[in-house]
């Protein structure tokens, strides 16, 4: 591990424990290599008063290459969340930087939430699901419906 990467880390860690943003929480972080949180759904939005785990998994590479991301457990209906906890969001892969973190990843991924219209999966989930790698960084994503 570069000490770019644990240090990194070791700040963000302890900035979102100690300021952690509303309906986001770090649950596990034992290691520098996956870490889980928890992210509420926002009062007045579809995902009110649901809860749900987010896996962060970081390559010895972070931050200049971004964290892999999947929800896990209970997975949101959405349009741009497949049913294996596999998230099309750009941040995430092509529109990824070094200035990003996990904070504003989890922001990114509520705001994601927060401004979806309907609960409904993405309408390639089925042949998604069956045909992607374990990793979501694998698939070459297509970008192009930012309005659910």
């Amino acid at each position: 591990m570069s000490a770019l990467f644990t240090k990194r880390l070791s700040k963000e860690l302890v900035d979102l424990k100690i300021n952690p943003p509303v309906g986001i929480e770090v649950t596990e972080a034992d290691t520098f290599k996956s870490w889980k949180l928890t992210l509420d759904g926002v009062d007045g939005t579809l995902y009110a008063g649901e809860r749900f785990t987010l896996e962060f998994r970081f390559s010895p590479n972070y931050p200049m290459e971004s964290p892999e991301v999947v929800f896990t457990g209970n997975i949101p209906i959405h349009p741009h969340i497949y049913s294996n906890g596999h998230i099309c969001l750009n941040v995430l892969y092509n529109q990824w930087s070094p200035v990003l973190s996990v904070r504003s990843v989890c922001l990114s991924i509520q705001s994601m939430l927060s401004s979806c219209t309907c609960k409904e999966p993405p309408p390639d989930n089925n042949h998604y699901v069956k045909t992607a790698k374990a990793s979501p960084k694998q698939t070459q994503w297509s970008f192009h419906d930012d309005s659910v």
